[in-house]
């Protein structure tokens, strides 16, 4: 009985040895396991993060956040301008309607409006004038500094776009696609106080080149002090104050009128370009008595300040070309259209949700056969490397170091045709399937034709 334990004990110790080595893996089985492994993870992984992808998220790695993060110069960013989507189940009040009018008519109209909220808000946007040829827009800032109480101003120039009709381009402009620089600023000199100091654009010369301006200074205690002409020139990037305006009216009536200016009240106001010469900024001048302003005249000068000139001591002798555009309301838009908008608005909403979803589930779907794909070709490419490793494995095991190499190239050759074959055998029985299916069609429909030719009359 000892003897048949100690058989038993070591046979069943040979079976055990021989099992374990029977399962045991190459080195580069379990490599090739570790690392399709790690591959089926990456693509699980993958595949989520593409589906949290669909719909955005805070779902993301350090290296996507600090990318999001990075600092961006949005000077050079072409921002869009947020617009807000209106419900198509909201109830339309009606809108206002707009269209083009000159803005320097009357000429020397123009002026800066401030609104309540302006001590509040210590910033305003004021009304802007268009180029004649709809390429740009100048419009005014004004900023108001509590410490001081003053007013400053700076004029910006906004690109209008191309592509467009001149009333879309006036509606579209906004500060956001302005250029960075101001062409013209006042003094922002805060040691005064109570001092304002803004610009008001008047008008564009006629081929656009030169923009009038007039720049007024004074107190918010008592009033305006003077106000100044300058031209700006976008051909050079230069502006011109015309001192010499207030400088030959002054001397004018001293030495022809015996009326020394200086000890009164007075002040001059740009009209605009003159007509017949379009480079002549006109001015008017008036006199302040407390009562009625006394008229003293309506000058033009050059854009340059060289020459200046009386034209008339009547105010109706004015001849000024009006050349710069801004947009007014023009009544409101009739219910009906409104009625019209809004069945339109709800048929694109729908229209555009179904179609949103369609390009999601559409989305979804091309990641889940995309994933299935790559899941598939990892597990087919291991199953491969596995099979040629168990290959191997039987040929080192069973002859001489030497013979290896060629019974295991002749085995993958023989190994690969039986595997040609066997696609070329799957191959045929498609087509075949294919002709089959091709043949019944074409029978089927010769019966219908047959049937319908019999029951004709």
């Amino acid at each position: 009985m000892k003897k048949l334990a100690v058989l038993f004990c070591l046979f069943a110790s040979c079976c055990a040895a021989y099992s374990f080595d029977f399962f045991k893996k190459d080195y580069r089985e379990e490599n090739s396991d570790y690392i399709y492994g790690v591959h089926k993870q990456d693509e699980k992984d993958r595949y989520k993060k593409e589906k949290m992808d669909v719909d955005p998220s805070g779902f993301m790695t350090v290296e996507e956040y600090e990318m999001l993060s990075a600092p961006v110069d949005k000077t050079q960013i072409d921002t869009e301008i947020p617009k807000i989507k209106t419900p198509s189940d909201m109830k339309y009040v009606p809108q206002p309607s707009y269209k083009i009018v000159r803005y320097n008519n009357p000429p020397g109209s123009p002026e800066i409006s401030l609104r309540g909220n302006f001590h509040k808000n210590r910033m305003q946007n004021a009304q802007g004038i268009t180029s004649p040829d709809y390429s740009i827009m100048v419009y005014p800032a004004i900023y108001y500094y509590p410490g001081s109480a003053g007013v400053a101003t700076d004029l910006f120039v906004i690109p209008l776009k191309e592509g467009a009709t001149p009333l879309q381009k006036i509606q579209k402009a906004h500060v956001m696609h302005r250029n960075p620089e101001p062409i013209l600023s006042t003094d922002t000199s805060i040691k005064d106080k109570y001092i304002f100091r803004t610009l008001t654009p008047i008008d564009f010369s006629y081929d656009g080149t030169k923009l009038l301006v007039k720049e007024k200074v004074g107190s918010s205690l008592d009033g305006i002090w003077e106000t100044n002409a300058i031209v700006y020139d976008f051909e050079t990037k230069t502006s011109y104050k015309l001192f010499e305006l207030r400088d030959a009216i002054i001397y004018y009536w001293k030495v022809y009128k015996n009326l020394d200016l200086g000890d009164k009240r007075w002040d001059i106001y740009p009209l605009g370009f003159d007509l017949m010469s379009p480079y002549r900024v006109v001015a008017a001048a008036y006199a302040y008595t407390g009562d009625k302003p006394v008229y003293l005249g309506t000058w033009s000068i050059d854009s340059k300040g060289t020459q200046t000139r009386l034209v008339s001591f009547s105010e109706k002798d004015v001849r000024v070309s009006m050349n710069g555009y801004k947009i007014i309301k023009d009544g409101s838009i009739t219910p009906a259209i409104l009625e019209a908008e809004e069945r339109q608005l709800k048929a694109a909403e729908k229209a555009l949700k179904e179609k949103e979803k369609a390009e999601k589930r559409a989305e979804m779907d091309e990641i889940k056969a995309r994933h299935k794909t790559n899941a598939k070709q990892l597990k087919e490419q291991h199953e491969a490397e596995s099979t040629e490793f168990r290959y191997r494995g039987k040929v080192e095991g069973s002859t001489t170091q030497n013979d290896i190499i060629e019974q295991y190239n002749e085995e993958k050759v023989l190994r690969d045709l039986k595997e040609e074959q066997k696609n070329d055998t799957k191959l045929l029985k498609e087509l075949e399937k294919e002709e089959r299916q091709l043949q019944k069609e074409v029978r089927s429909n010769t019966n219908i034709n047959e049937s319908s030719s019999n029951t004709r009359p």
